[in-house]
């Protein structure tokens, strides 16, 4: 069952750096992907479509707000939605270099899917990383638990034995954490005025998360790609870490933003 993507003008270049090796791209995610060649990536992360706005409420700054985030966002139904997932991860499993890896963060919503999706397609899940919230919105309707946690799946493309080994800098994982193994539970609080000075996304992430994934996987001049760019805050770390990045988005407003951030960043790196 073929899934018909929200379609939007041909891909654009929004944003180079000075060396020409990231790229920001204005463009629907699989556009972007289907012009990129195989294995050109090392690292892919990713915050796709949840599929939560549903007209549902939630608590922000003390106030009853609507979680609608547009059509990109809306669950066309479960066996749509999956089929949404392996589509764009199928071409993340081209992209990727055979010793490649993936983050994909995700709520309950959708990360069951995300995983059996990665599955399918020959992926070896390797973590599922607990991103704790330590200040969470409260529940309104007080029928559950309060939502505190996101779950980041990491997973690569190389299976269980192959010659390609994913990388993982354990030394340094555990030196940040004290001389002791790293667990996969991590407490980041959400992206502070300082990440959004020129502008937000709804579903942005902390910088400091997605830089301790990389730093995990990646090594300096490491090629990492995001097809749902948001406000480039992937493609901000990547830079501020000494990494390349890729990233498509296709709404104008925020391919904007993350240019702005993007170009920032190369400045400050």
């Amino acid at each position: 069952m073929a899934v018909a993507p929200v379609r939007g003008p041909a891909p654009e270049l929004v944003w180079q750096s000075r060396d020409g090796a990231s790229r920001l791209f204005r463009g629907n995610h699989l556009d972007v992907m289907r012009a990129l060649p195989d294995g050109g990536f090392d690292c892919i992360w990713t915050d796709p479509p949840y599929f939560l706005s549903n007209g549902g409420t939630t608590c922000i700054a003390g106030r009853r707000q609507p979680v609608d985030k547009g059509g990109w966002d809306k669950s066309r139904g479960i066996a749509v939605d999956h089929q949404f997932n392996l589509e764009w991860l199928a071409e993340c499993h081209r992209l990727l270099a055979p010793n490649g890896t993936i983050w994909v963060s995700g709520t309950h919503h959708v990360y069951l899917s995300v995983g059996m999706a990665l599955q399918e397609l020959g992926f070896r899940l390797l973590n599922d990383i607990i991103w704790e919230k330590p200040n969470p919105p409260p529940n309104l309707g007080c029928r559950c638990f309060t939502h505190a946690t996101e779950v980041i799946l990491w997973a690569s493309r190389a299976p269980k034995g192959a010659r390609d080994r994913h990388v993982f800098n354990y030394a340094e994982m555990k030196a940040e954490n004290g001389g002791r193994q790293m667990k996969n539970v991590w407490r980041f609080t959400a992206p502070g005025a300082d990440e959004k000075r020129h502008g937000k996304h709804p579903t942005q992430k902390p910088l400091a998360l997605i830089e301790r994934c990389l730093r995990a996987s990646t090594n300096p001049g490491a090629r990492v790609f995001d097809p749902f760019a948001g406000s480039a805050s992937t493609g901000v770390a990547a830079l501020g870490l000494g990494r390349h990045f890729t990233g498509a988005e296709i709404e104008l407003k925020y391919a904007t933003l993350g240019a702005t951030r993007l170009q920032e960043a190369e400045d400050h790196a």
